[in-house]
């Protein structure tokens, strides 16, 4: 299998569907889009090693980015305050030439998520940034939960508020992490999150909150979240069909990584998880 070579592959517009998988996106991608999917191996199996392993000079790009870990905050993702704990030692507007935080200004609170359309509206609003970068990325968060037909979800809720609190501690010229409790909770915070992500029980917990309680006793938690996922990647699928015959130039349809249901005991996506669910990721030149 080839590796993904995001940057060394021939594109002008590449769009990255959050956390889609390569066989679910097989399976469906014909009733929407033409020409022939690869299967590719990723760089990382969540969105900051994704990021960090992929972005490693200062590149000529236009993102539009619908995940907050990829930001023009210029908060590295080691002290970021919210999301998944890492080591990385990245800046997301210190390697890319142009962001657009619309996870920001394209949030629908009543989702609880950036749905797709926001991505083609900033896209229409800033096509300077286009003309003035050598390629453009539109980062979409589907098929990531939440799941747009369940209504409002809850996980990018969580990193919303952590943002803000962030941003508020930042422009008031409070250190956030500054006290005894809170130097201890970052101390201590990595090992529990190191404990609950090697626990099956507590990763398809997280899961069950962007589920339909009817549908995940009637069906069990990996048919009814796969059910879900896969509506979330048509919705997704459907916006795109729209917007690529309005883009000039070569356009990819890729993933950052995958979701795991269950296999080999894993649930959603965590970083340096390095197993086929979360780094077989699609590539599809669209003809």
């Amino acid at each position: 299998m080839r590796d993904q070579d995001f940057l060394a592959s021939d594109w002008d517009y590449c769009l990255v569907l959050d956390a889609c998988r390569y066989d679910v996106f097989s399976a469906v991608y014909e009733e929407y889009l033409d020409g022939t999917v690869e299967k590719r191996w990723s760089v990382g199996s969540s969105t900051p090693e994704w990021a960090y392993r992929t972005f490693t000079d200062h590149h000529d790009i236009a993102y539009f980015s619908g995940n907050p870990f990829i930001n023009d905050l210029g908060i590295p993702l080691n002290e970021l305050k919210w999301g998944a704990s890492c080591d990385y030692e990245w800046t997301a507007n210190e390697h890319i030439s142009d962001i657009v935080d619309v996870w920001k200004h394209g949030w629908d609170e009543s989702l609880g998520t950036v749905p797709p359309e926001s991505l083609e509206a900033s896209l229409e609003e800033r096509r300077d940034l286009v003309a003035r970068n050598e390629r453009t990325v539109l980062h979409y968060m589907q098929p990531h939960a939440p799941y747009l037909s369940r209504g409002a979800g809850q996980k990018l809720k969580q990193i919303q508020k952590g943002i803000r609190r962030q941003e508020e501690a930042v422009e008031n010229g409070d250190d956030a992490e500054s006290g005894p409790i809170e130097s201890l909770g970052q101390t201590i915070r990595p090992r529990i999150e190191s404990v609950l992500e090697g626990s099956e029980l507590a990763q398809k917990a997280g899961l069950w909150l962007e589920l339909d309680p009817t549908e995940l006793v009637q069906n069990g938690t990996r048919e009814a979240a796969l059910e879900l996922y896969e509506e979330n990647l048509r919705i997704a699928l459907e916006v795109i069909a729209d917007l690529v015959p309005k883009l000039d130039g070569t356009v990819v349809v890729t993933a950052d990584h995958g979701e795991a249901f269950g296999e080999e005991g894993v649930w959603e996506h965590h970083i340096e998880t390095h197993i086929p669910p979360l780094m077989e990721v699609p590539w599809l030149v669209v003809e």
